[in-house]
């Protein structure tokens, strides 16, 4: 009996780390919050990561620049699609 029960929670906070609680929309509006322009243009790719194929959402924002394939600005944020929380930020501003 003990065994089963120790099964079932193990099971249970597996399951539970890999759900996905956070929605695509609320995670561009957590990226937003991140970066100090408005984008005119967003990516939002879902995956998972990691020994334990923890899920993230990766949200790419960006304003383009004069040349084509250039951006004048370009932030990648990852967030943790279970509890929410950023795990990386990367901005870049440069333009040739």
């Amino acid at each position: 009996m003990v065994l089963v029960l120790v099964a079932a929670f193990a099971v249970s906070q597996t399951c539970q780390k890999s759900n996905v609680r956070l929605t695509k929309d609320q995670a561009i509006e957590r990226a937003e919050g991140q970066v100090d322009f408005e984008p005119t243009n967003r990516q939002v790719r879902f995956l998972r990561q990691g020994l334990q194929s923890r899920p993230f959402w990766m949200v790419s924002l960006s304003i383009a620049g004069k040349q084509p394939g250039t951006f004048k600005k370009l932030a990648v944020v990852q967030i943790n699609a279970n509890t929410g929380k950023i795990t990386k930020v990367e901005v870049q501003r440069n333009e040739p």
